[in-house]
């Protein structure tokens, strides 16, 4: 399937509208074609490519809704799918929290595109699997990756007159490498919109060198101490805290961000002032579609500055409830950091622990953010501003907010899962005990 412009949704979508006899209807087109490639024991195991396409219609009479979909878009199949949203609808109880569709809306273009990862060939997938199989077969290391690579587009229109178009691209690639012995195991993670960032190389490669310097890890005693995270690490943690910028969990006293007699964290500083926390549609970097689900657009805006909460998401009714503005919620995260590389932080640390990342995260207390779980895939002591030799993974119990509060540095920035995180220095990290897994 090809991926539609903007015009062939549009002339799509104002078909399929004009077979509406709701009182309000909205209907969203979407697509893709997406390939990949895995491999384990160093041989690829499977590749593919995939096109899907989809149209949903959601007709409500009222404040009753109901939505079919349908992949066919001839005009038979569109009525079709029109009538059973609408036939759904009337069987359907109203919706005390319904809101009416947006009407036409101004949204900012998009930079989410790139044709070159649009373009990525299967004799492209075979090379990355190749830069990370043939350097492991040589030295005693066994290589387990995945690259996926993904071209679409979303489209949406209503009854109110509200149209929006936007195509991206994305291509994520993780590998893990294995010594031969059992004893060390590397990882890296690796995302973009534009796969001409993408270095397959030079990502195997530190997979590779983690694997091998991970061997034979000695046990070390839990306890609090320094720790260099890794953006993957961080991000682990940070991802639990971004969920609760939502402002109507917050005012229902479900969420950290809850303050005292149904009140919320806004304006109260939570972090260490250096914390600056911010989403952009339009980073170069993290680039995003500029409106979401509901067709609003979407703008930079910070969420905390100064380790101070500036602002908290409402979604549009409990914006009505509370008689403020909408605001949506982020479509990436921007953590702002400092110029140090992961080197310079190990350089300038007298003892530490360097953690590659976090695995099998979950929540101990909801109300202070606290979790547990377990390091992974390459943990390291730092004595003197050099790495002595891996140590046994670790149990932590720690919290993003407590972690935000005993920041030392911020290094650079890296991005992971679509945001972007820098390295960070934290002290008094809690680790309870070990863990024998690799």
């Amino acid at each position: 399937m090809a991926i539609y412009t903007k015009e062939e949704a549009r002339k799509i979508l104002e078909r399929a509208l004009s077979f509406s006899k709701a009182d309000t209807c909205e209907i969203n087109l979407s697509g893709s074609n997406s390939g990949n490639i895995r491999y384990a024991r160093n041989t690829v195991s499977t590749s593919g490519y995939s096109s899907n396409q989809s149209l949903a219609v959601q007709s409500s009479f009222g404040k009753k809704s109901g939505t079919a979909t349908i992949d066919e878009f001839d005009d038979a199949s569109l009525e079709k799918v029109v009538r059973r949203a609408e036939e759904l609808a009337n069987l359907s109880p109203e919706n005390s929290e319904f809101m009416e569709p947006l009407g036409p809306q101004i949204y900012d273009e998009a930079i989410s595109y790139s044709e070159s990862t649009a373009t990525i060939s299967p004799d492209y997938r075979a090379t990355v699997a190749s830069s990370s199989i043939d350097p492991a077969s040589t030295q005693d290391v066994t290589a387990a990756g995945f690259l996926n690579d993904s071209a679409g587009f979303s489209a949406m229109i209503n009854s109110k007159g509200l149209f929006a178009y936007n195509k991206s691209t994305n291509v994520d690639f993780t590998v893990t490498m294995r010594t031969n012995d059992g004893t060390g195991s590397g990882w890296v993670s690796r995302d973009f919109n534009d796969v001409t960032k993408f270095d397959a190389d030079e990502a195997s490669k530190i997979a590779i060198e983690k694997a091998v310097l991970s061997r034979e890890a000695k046990a070390i005693e839990p306890g609090k101490y320094t720790v260099i995270l890794e953006p993957a690490a961080a991000s682990d943690l940070l991802r639990n805290m971004f969920r609760s910028l939502d402002a109507r969990s917050a005012d229902e006293g479900r969420s950290f961000m809850s303050g005292a007699d149904g009140t919320n964290k806004l304006g109260q500083k939570i972090v260490d002032e250096r914390v600056h926390i911010y989403s952009d549609p339009l980073n170069a970097e993290v680039p995003t579609s500029t409106w979401n689900q509901e067709g609003q657009p979407i703008k930079k805006i910070t969420w905390l500055e100064n380790g101070m909460v500036k602002n908290l998401a409402y979604d549009r009714f409990w914006a009505k409830e509370k008689g403020v503005d909408p605001v949506p919620f982020p479509s990436n995260v921007i953590m702002a950091g400092g110029d140090q590389s992961l080197e310079e932080l190990i350089k300038g640390t007298k003892k530490g622990i360097l953690v590659t990342r976090l695995w099998y995260i979950r929540s101990v207390d909801p109300q202070t953010l606290l979790y547990t779980g377990l390091t992974r895939d390459g943990t390291f002591y730092i004595e003197n501003g050099q790495i002595k030799y891996p140590v046994k993974n670790f149990r932590f119990n720690e919290s993003p907010i407590i972690m935000l509060n005993n920041l030392e540095t911020l290094g650079k920035q890296v991005r992971i899962d679509g945001n972007l995180i820098p390295y960070m220095k934290i002290r008094d990290f809690t680790f309870t005990s070990l863990s024998d897994a690799v």
